[in-house]
């Protein structure tokens, strides 16, 4: 059986539960938290990110390298199209929402989560390239009504898992919303996402492991 390791407050980690979850795989979950010491753990993520997975075969590590692994290892239902063309834009949508928006973002996390400060100097240039680069998310994303199009595919289980983070932590820190305030209204299609029982699922875990208290 697979083994997630990570935490589910995690978005890369909910973005490749909630895959499984969709597919109907069976795994179990190892609580690894941050930072990573463990030399066992080290060497299945040698960066000490999360999440990383444990196979029969061995470790992986890199969020979008297991979803390519659990698409390929469990096909149905598919989170990707058979086309191959629709797949790579799929793909390419994933690439816009972790690279080019929510790792952009994540430079307010520390003030807009955990208590930190963030220079006005760093807000600037996040604003910056978040005002730069949401509008060509947008003009990818079709939200008609998944992601991707008409059907659930793994840019479903990306932006589910990362458009709220941009959208808090720049309300937190940058004083507004820059995903609404470009015009990308994501709450109703965050909604709907979150009326699939694995979404559920995935809400209940992350809203249980915020209320439990840090060791």
């Amino acid at each position: 059986m697979l083994t997630l390791c990570g935490f589910p407050i995690s978005n890369y980690y909910n973005k490749v539960k909630l895959a499984l979850l969709e597919k109907g795989v069976p795994f179990r979950e190892e609580v690894v938290t941050l930072p990573i010491s463990d030399e066992a753990a080290l060497a299945a993520s040698p960066l000490g990110k999360i999440p990383f997975l444990r196979l029969p075969e061995g470790e992986l590590c890199e969020s979008q390298a297991i979803m390519e692994y659990i698409e390929a290892a469990y096909p149905a239902p598919p989170l990707l199209p058979a086309d191959p063309f629709a797949a790579a834009k799929v793909r390419e949508l994933i690439t816009f929402t972790e690279l080019h928006l929510e790792l952009v973002a994540r430079e307010l996390y520390g003030q807009a989560f955990f208590g930190g400060t963030v220079s006005d100097a760093t807000q600037a240039r996040v604003r910056r390239q978040l005002e730069k680069n949401i509008p060509a998310f947008g003009r990818l994303a079709k939200f008609s009504p998944y992601a991707a199009g008409e059907q659930f595919t793994q840019a479903d289980c990306a932006a589910f898992a990362s458009l709220p983070l941009v959208g808090m932590a720049t309300k937190a820190v940058l004083g507004e919303d820059l995903l609404l305030a470009a015009g990308i209204d994501y709450k109703p299609y965050i909604r709907l996402v979150s009326e699939r029982p694995a979404a559920q699922k995935v809400l209940a875990d992350r809203k249980a492991s915020q209320a439990r208290p840090a060791a």
